[in-house]
């Protein structure tokens, strides 16, 4: 296993602090926001240092119905070669659903959502597992997501989910201790009982991040300092293993290097307590006091996105009760889960196992990965597309869910096409999201820019002729044609009313 550190996330907006602090041994960066034949010169001028570079990807999906995509995998091996990279993460999500296997629109999440913990989800997931491993040059590990929504007709407990998960392929895992947090707000999930499953010989590294409560939900917002409650889950993970890494993710909201300087400091503190002084990560010397980011805790206001990490692709936590109708609704699980003798729930009898004690790959059994691709394009829908809420789903939560959505894209937007909020001014953000409420995405945030001034343009707004005008040359100059003329708006609009009727 390697033996990380401490660590901080890697960010272009942040990059000068990264190379300044003190006692950073290694950095994680967005593989997504990349380019493995140009790297920016601030992780060049680190790796000379010494300093650990491992891609963190954000886009494959691995636990979403459809098979890897093999360019987005071969992508993130050039990356992690290129970075001569001890190892590579990703997440256990799924971003888009819909396509083939249900014969209904594509759709892109914009952001990670929960896989259902069910036996399909879990044997679906090991073979896309699988198949990554066997494309990608190092290790691969995966990390535990925060959710809003919980599947209903759930079958493992968050522990025994990752537990199986391990044991059937071999593959790390990246513990997010914030994540274990989030869920223990939103879902009544215990870290405690979660940390207590997991097969901690297995832990590649532990990610810390802050966070905010707001109306009854925990926000993930990577955004905020890291709160006494997210260092007390932290502190439970380093008394029962040493961690081989801990990393500060920082996203958005960027405080001064001092901030950063004492949060990596409060991580070794409670690192240190919670091992007796014991920790395998080093206890380099300690800078500003933390008293600065404590302080700040709970008294910043709520970034403009809502949601955790904006990065610049379209992807960024559910597996449902098993079987799906294709009206969305669920039929109950095929798999009973009887307790083990050692309190563990039960699997069913899994694929041929190989000698180094991993299943071997094959051919997920019949009906699984299409199952899961209905539930998962149903749940999608609703919260993308404004079809109905699945049965089984609290509704109040898929709003909340849905609203975030929106929210990051307009964010994600905003930073991809930062005239498009200088052109609008106060107004970009509700005609976003009056555009984005039934209009989901169904490529990457570039192309969702230029589908929305598209959109404006074909309604004649703004209503401002300058504004209009600007905006005109601005989609222009990136679409390279003229803004659609009548019969062209005629035909979307035909197209647009046809998909909208798939779901009804």
């Amino acid at each position: 296993m390697t033996e990380l550190g401490i660590g901080i996330g890697w960010r272009p907006e942040i990059a000068e602090a990264v190379e300044a602090l003190p006692g950073v041994d290694w950095v994680e960066v967005v593989a997504e926001n990349l380019c493995a034949g140009h790297l920016p010169d601030s992780l060049t001028r680190l790796r000379a240092r010494g300093v650990t570079v491992v891609p963190h990807g954000v886009s494959l999906g691995l636990g979403g119905a459809d098979r890897p995509d093999a360019g987005r995998l071969a992508d993130l091996a050039a990356k992690a070669t290129a970075l001569g990279a001890p190892l590579v993460t990703e997440h256990i999500a799924f971003v888009r659903a819909g396509g083939a296997l249900t014969a209904t629109p594509a759709l892109e999440a914009g952001h990670l959502l929960p896989v259902p913990r069910t036996w399909d989800a879990l044997e679906v997931l090991c073979e896309n597992v699988r198949i990554a491993q066997g494309a990608l040059p190092v290790p691969l590990a995966l990390e535990n997501i925060a959710a809003l929504v919980r599947w209903p007709g759930e079958e493992l407990t968050e522990g025994q989910f990752l537990a199986e998960l391990v044991e059937r392929t071999g593959v790390r895992l990246l513990i997010d201790v914030a994540n274990l947090h989030t869920n223990h707000v939103n879902r009544g999930e215990d870290p405690a009982k979660a940390l207590a499953d997991l097969p901690v010989e297995a832990l590649a590294y532990v990610h810390v991040a802050g966070g905010l409560e707001r109306d009854g939900v925990w926000h993930d917002t990577h955004a905020h300092p890291v709160p006494p409650e997210v260092l007390a889950v932290l502190s439970d993970l380093a008394s029962r293993v040493s961690p081989p890494g801990v990393l500060l993710e920082r996203d958005d909201h960027f405080p001064p290097a001092e901030e950063l300087a004492s949060e990596l400091a409060t991580i070794r503190r409670t690192l240190r307590a919670a091992t007796g002084g014991a920790a395998s990560v080093p206890a380099t010397a300690e800078v500003a006091s933390d008293s600065v980011a404590r302080s700040a805790a709970h008294g910043l206001a709520a970034p403009g996105s809502g949601l955790a990490a904006v990065d610049d692709v379209a992807e960024r936590p559910l597996l449902i009760g098993a079987g799906a109708r294709a009206s969305g609704g669920f039929m109950p699980a095929p798999h009973p889960v009887p307790a083990g003798t050692d309190g563990r729930a039960a699997a069913p009898e899994g694929p041929e196992r190989g000698r180094n004690g991993t299943a071997s790959p094959g051919t997920v059994s019949g009906g699984a990965r299409e199952r899961l691709a209905l539930a998962q394009a149903a749940l999608l829908s609703a919260l993308v597309a404004g079809t109905p809420v699945p049965e089984g789903f609290d509704a109040r939560r898929l709003g909340v869910q849905s609203r975030a959505l929106v929210a990051k894209r307009a964010g994600v937007i905003a930073k991809v096409a930062p005239e498009l909020p200088e052109i609008l001014g106060t107004g970009f953000r509700a005609a976003f999201s009056s555009y984005a409420l039934t209009r989901p995405m169904t490529g990457g945030y570039r192309r969702d820019a230029l589908d929305f001034v598209e959109h404006l343009l074909v309604a004649g707004r703004p209503e401002d002729p300058e504004a209009r005008r600007r905006l005109t040359h601005w989609w222009q100059d990136r679409a390279g044609a003229r803004p659609p003329g009548r019969a062209t708006r005629l035909a979307r609009a035909a197209r647009a009313a046809f998909a909208g009727r798939w779901a009804a």
